[in-house]
């Protein structure tokens, strides 16, 4: 396979709202583990701060025990948070085949507020095929969640 083949197979998720709040305020619920906790999943060890490992756990699946491995990579006060999100296992197919991905939030001042960004790359086509449909259709439910969260907070 040539290499611009294998970028090809490479996809991302977008999802891109404006929030009617300042960045501080959503910067806060993206990286406050209690607020974390309330729109997404429960994180163990989290800290946001570069370097940091953190677990997330999910439905295992075959010789996947569930867990989501996450390393902060970008810490940037109000602007950019980015972490590793990798799982699976190479023995699975379809859901908990290994899954090696970034998710990286960004938080533009905007008139209405804050353009908030969020795209999770690194998928691998076909092999992350399941995890991309999945997670597509959940990040769309997760970030109006954390509008929600963040809107109960205020």
């Amino acid at each position: 396979m040539t290499d611009a083949a294998m970028i090809s197979s490479l996809q991302q998720i977008v999802v891109d709202e404006i929030f009617p709040h300042a960045p501080q305020v959503i910067w806060r619920a993206l990286t406050t583990g209690e607020m974390i906790a309330r729109w997404l999943m429960q994180p163990s060890g989290f800290e946001a701060v570069v370097g940091n490992q953190f677990t997330y756990q999910t439905k295992p699946a075959g010789a996947w025990d569930g867990t989501i491995h996450c390393e902060v990579l970008e810490v940037q006060e109000n602007v950019r948070f980015a972490y590793a999100w990798r799982g699976g296992d190479d023995s699975n197919e379809g859901y908990g085949s290994r899954l090696d991905t970034v998710v990286t939030w960004t938080l533009e001042s905007v008139a209405e507020g804050t353009r908030v960004r969020l795209v999770h790359s690194g998928f691998e086509l076909p092999k992350n095929e399941v995890a991309f449909r999945n997670m597509g259709d959940g990040w769309k439910v997760v970030v109006p969640r954390l509008k929600a969260t963040i809107r109960q907070a205020d």
